[in-house]
Formats: C-alpha cells, sequence, structure tokens
C-alpha cells in the first residue's frame, strides 16, 4: 500500500496524524493533494457544515468553543477550520484561534485547524473546500468553518456552509455596515452577542428590520436570537435553531443547495486546469515570459493579452 493510500486509510479511521498530514498537503498543494481527496470523495457529504462569520471582535472564536464544549457533551465529534488572515512574513495562519481552544486539543472527538486564507477572494481559501471533506470523511459529525471578519467577500462561505450563522454584537460600530458587507442576506441564524449590554434589545430590533426589508428570501426565515459566548447562554438555543434549519434543508432545499454548489465547484475546477494547462504550455514555449514583458512595457494590458492566447489557444 503507497504512502497516500496509507493516509487515506488513516484518515477514514479518524486517525489525527493522517488528518493534520493530509490537510498539510492540501494547504501546500502539493500533487498528492488532489489524489488524496479523490479518493476520499465517496465517503463524504454525512457532515453538517455551519459557516460561522461575523466582524471582528464579535465573539466568533469564544462562540465556537462553547459550542464544541456542548456539541461533545451530546455525543458529538467536531470539525473547526478557522480561516486566519495570512502572516505577511510566513504566509501561515495567526494561531489565534487554536489557542483559544486548545483545552479541547487533547479529545480524540474534535480536530481543530486554523488556515491562512493566502489574500483568497471571501478571506476562504480554495483549499477550505478540501479540508472540509477530509474532517467530513474522517467521521466528523459538524464541521464548523470560522471566517475571518474582513468585509464585503465573505459571502464566499455560501459556497461552503450548510447553515450560516452571523455573530453580530451591540457597540461595534455602525450596524448597516453589515447589509453593505452582504452579511444580512446571507445569514440563517443571527446570533446578537454580549447580550449582557444595555443595547442588545436594539441591536436585535435593527437587524429583524433590516431581514424584513430583504423580501427576496424566500423559504427559511432567519432566526435572531440573544447569546452570551463567554457565559454559554443561549448556546443550547442556538444549537436547536441549528438542528430545525437542518431539518428545513432535508425537506427539499439540501438538494438545491448540492446542486448548486456542485455547479458552482465543477465551473471553478475547470476554470483553474484551463488555466493551469495554458500557463503551463506557454511557460513551455518561451510566450509567457514575453508576453509577461509586453505588459510591464505598457504594449499590452493583462485582459487583451489573455484574449488573444485564448484565441490563438482555439486556432490550434
Amino acid at each position: 500500500m503507497g504512502q497516500i493510500e496509507q493516509l487515506a486509510k488513516g484518515v477514514l479511521q479518524g486517525n489525527r496524524r493522517s488528518i493534520a498530514k493530509t490537510i498539510t498537503l492540501i494547504e501546500n498543494n502539493e500533487p498528492e493533494a488532489q489524489k488524496i481527496v479523490s479518493m476520499l470523495f465517496q465517503k463524504t457529504g454525512k457532515a453538517h457544515v455551519i459557516g460561522v462569520t461575523g466582524p471582528t471582535g464579535s465573539g466568533k472564536s469564544t462562540l465556537i468553543e462553547k459550542m464544541i464544549r456542548e456539541l461533545r457533551k451530546r455525543g458529538k465529534t467536531v470539525g473547526v477550520v478557522a480561516v486566519d488572515p495570512t502572516s505577511p512574513f510566513t504566509g501561515g495562519a495567526f494561531l489565534g484561534d487554536r489557542v483559544r481552544m486548545q483545552e479541547h486539543s487533547t479529545d480524540e472527538g474534535v480536530f481543530i485547524r486554523s488556515m491562512a486564507n493566502r489574500n483568497a477572494p471571501g478571506g476562504l481559501a480554495k483549499a477550505t473546500k478540501d479540508v472540509i471533506r477530509v474532517l467530513d470523511a474522517s467521521g466528523k459529525d459538524i464541521v464548523i468553518v470560522e471566517t475571518v471578519g474582513a468585509g464585503q467577500s465573505e459571502v464566499e462561505i455560501v459556497k461552503v456552509a450548510h447553515t450560516i450563522v452571523v455573530v453580530l454584537a451591540p457597540g461595534l460600530g455602525d450596524d448597516i455596515q453589515a447589509i453593505k458587507a452582504g452579511i444580512m442576506e446571507i445569514g440563517d441564524i443571527f446570533a446578537v452577542n454580549k447580550a449582557d449590554r444595555q443595547n442588545a434589545n436594539k441591536a436585535i430590533s435593527d437587524i429583524q428590520a433590516m431581514l424584513e426589508m430583504n423580501t427576496e428570501k424566500t423559504g427559511w426565515k432567519p432566526s435572531v436570537l440573544k447569546i452570551t459566548a463567554l457565559t454559554g447562554e443561549g448556546i443550547a438555543e442556538l444549537l436547536a435553531i441549528i438542528k430545525e434549519h437542518k431539518q428545513y434543508l432535508k425537506m427539499g432545499a439540501l438538494e438545491a443547495n448540492r446542486k448548486e454548489k456542485a455547479e458552482t465547484e465543477l465551473s471553478e475546477a475547470i476554470k483553474q486546469k484551463i488555466a493551469e494547462s495554458i500557463i503551463e504550455d506557454l511557460k513551455r514555449k518561451g510566450e509567457w515570459e514575453k508576453i509577461t514583458e509586453k505588459i510591464l512595457t505598457r504594449e499590452i494590458d493583462p485582459y487583451s493579452a489573455a484574449d488573444m492566447l485564448l484565441k490563438k489557444k482555439k486556432r490550434n
């Protein structure tokens, strides 16, 4: 049995070392990564993927830590992918989330990994989807994806999660910013953290008013609830609503959701493979350097160069 086959077998058995090694291969975009993900693919699709997003400082990591604690009490296994800002020095992920959740690190039923977003749109690295698959194949019942609360492109989380929890907190500044970021359109559940603050009720009223304005969203009516992540207040209620949303998806919305995700992912994969093939071919023929030089000297812009190359490729 080859090394990749052994790793895949280890992942399916829930072996922590195999999971960690496989994720490292994916993060580093090693050639073996795609092979191992392909081997695991048929064993995926069982985990419920929960996206947790919201502004920086809203308490996402504290909330996730309390969610893990409650889910473990209920006998559920949990995987966490914390998508961190890329370190400008190493290109790796800051380890803040793992430090905050470290007390779960020795629990065999929990696997936590911080990942660098590598400046991908929405803070979600392309690798995130494959890491979710690895955790899914390893037998985790729930996979939680925490994203960087970094603005408009956070809506990218829709591509990977089944249920999206938006964490907001009173007093973080302009509440309307949430609408600007597109977050109001993607949230299935809105958790107002730091509910002990005096303006928490106003924050809830504001969110409910904003949701009423969004007449386009049909089917599931987003829930708004108060929580205090530090004490764990409201966590059981949050998990109950997540379970409700999962049941709602099972009634038909899940299949439509999966089809849309599969189509998007196939489209992205084709684009990536075509791009890689064209670039490799150009480099082999020595044309890549020539075109780059023309862009540097302003003889041609990148988009026109791309159009020209694609037309040339078609003729060949």
